[in-house]
């Protein structure tokens, strides 16, 4: 065979086995890149198959349904040229022309670099197996599901992907934790409040300090402060403290709860130990919202002391000592890694109830990580506790241990338990009915 037929055989098939290679690692890159997105989180139903949609995601104008992204050709994304794709995550525009609702955070995803949104689009395409699965209607009354709006709610509040990020910051590792967490992590869409227009009152730290104060309820969650309030944000927390949240859904001071806990399971725990680092060195340059947030008050061990000797005269108080002291303590510090600590637990100082009641009405469990490989469960309550003691061991732990947290009323605890289904818990024979347990038994601790 002629030298240089061969030569040009050979030179022709590594450059074949390198554009495979190339396309290999840009496919790696993007599976990466969808992990710290949680695409898998939205567009994914329970028992469905993964990205083939139909999520029920509610929303203050109703229910909307998460799509197929799929590469399936009909009813998924199968079609989308690149700068299709690249319109409906960056710019909020479906191929057709028309507005996504915001709950795809497009405002955040405007963030990402094209270098990411290419390897996004190749692994979505390359790597991602089609599901023939037609997306659903969405469930919002007329006129809100009139679509024609959104594009003037997109051109108010949506910044352009030509818009320049947030000024650079002087370490390159918090520039990194920016941008995976005002971009591709789109944490505000949570833990920001939203006005009443729903757009995200900041998008980053340069729009003020609203940027990652807590958010509203959202499907009987709060999503708490990410700032630096020693009160009810990450104040107390270590670089350390954050990450290993981040990676293991618990450290020594919390354990993950709500949608939370899906971050962590389909998300965070895949990113490197680098990635984590730099999200939790971007997080602790973020200052408290409120001045007098800024410092947490001394421990107050008086009611430990009452605990353990079981001289409490509270009807909270009795009902903690019967059912949480166990795990959480008298002193309330729980044990770490297992049982989460209550004593300056942020969550519980938060204006808002709503996590602490959900969790002791229906339980949880902390959900199990590659690093982590334990789930630990904390039983259900609701289906033994009236709306009025619920509301009474609530309000015992936002305020004992010198934790913060407002009283909250039995009409707190009814609204959220409306929202539940505690029967679903109970032990057979134990009926549930408008916060009345039939077959009810009361705390037995005396003061």
């Amino acid at each position: 065979m002629n030298k240089t037929l061969v030569a040009a055989l050979c030179m022709g098939a590594a450059l074949s086995a390198g554009d495979v290679s190339a396309r290999d690692t840009l496919v790696r890159q993007g599976e990466y890149l969808a992990r710290a997105g949680d695409c898998t989180a939205c567009h994914t139903k329970a028992g469905g198959e993964p990205f083939a949609g139909g999520l029920p995601l509610q929303t203050p104008i109703g229910i909307i349904y998460s799509t197929n992204i799929t590469p399936d050709a009909r009813t998924g994304i199968g079609d989308y040229s690149f700068e299709a794709f690249d319109n409906a995550v960056r710019r909020g525009i479906r191929k057709d022309g028309s507005t996504l609702y915001p709950a795809m955070p497009y405002p955040s995803y405007a963030r990402i670099s094209d270098g990411d949104m290419r390897a996004l689009y190749a692994y979505f395409m390359g790597a991602v197996p089609a599901v023939s699965q037609s997306n659903r209607a969405s469930d919002i009354p007329w006129p809100l599901s009139i679509r024609a709006p959104l594009a003037v709610w997109r051109w108010w509040f949506a910044p352009s992907p030509d818009t320049p990020a947030s000024p650079t910051l002087q370490d390159p590792q918090v520039n990194r934790g920016a941008y995976l967490v005002e971009g591709l992590g789109h944490c505000g869409t949570c833990h920001s409040p939203r006005a009443l227009t729903l757009q995200e009152k900041a998008l980053h730290d340069d729009d003020g300090k609203l940027f990652l104060s807590g958010g509203a309820p959202l499907e009987g969650w709060v999503a708490k402060d990410l700032r630096g309030s020693e009160v009810t944000g990450l104040g107390q927390w270590s670089e350390q403290d954050i990450v290993q949240f981040l990676k293991t859904g618990r450290n020594d001071r919390t354990a993950a709860f709500g949608g939370m806990s899906d971050v962590v399971v389909h998300s965070m725990q895949y990113l490197s130990d680098s990635d984590l680092t730099s999200i939790a060195k971007y997080l602790k340059t973020l200052s408290a919202q409120k001045t007098q947030d800024v410092s947490v008050p001394a421990r107050d061990v008086d009611t430990a002391q009452k605990l353990h000797d079981l001289q409490i005269n509270s009807l909270g108080g009795r009902i903690y000592a019967d059912n949480c002291m166990a795990c959480h303590r008298s002193d309330g510090k729980g044990y770490a890694q297992t049982f989460p600590g209550l004593a300056g637990n942020t969550v519980l100082n938060d204006d808002k109830a709503d996590s602490a009641i959900r969790i002791i009405l229906g339980g949880f469990t902390v959900p199990a990580t590659t690093s982590a490989s334990t789930a630990y469960t904390m039983p259900a309550f609701g289906w033994r506790l009236s709306d009025s003691e619920v509301a009474a061991v609530t309000s015992f732990i936002r305020q004992a241990w010198n934790n913060s947290g407002s009283v909250i009323n039995e009409n707190d605890v009814a609204k959220v338990r409306k929202s539940m289904d505690i029967n679903q818990q109970r032990p057979h024979g134990m009926t549930v009915h408008d916060g009345a347990v039939s077959g009810h038994f009361s705390s037995n601790a005396k003061p």
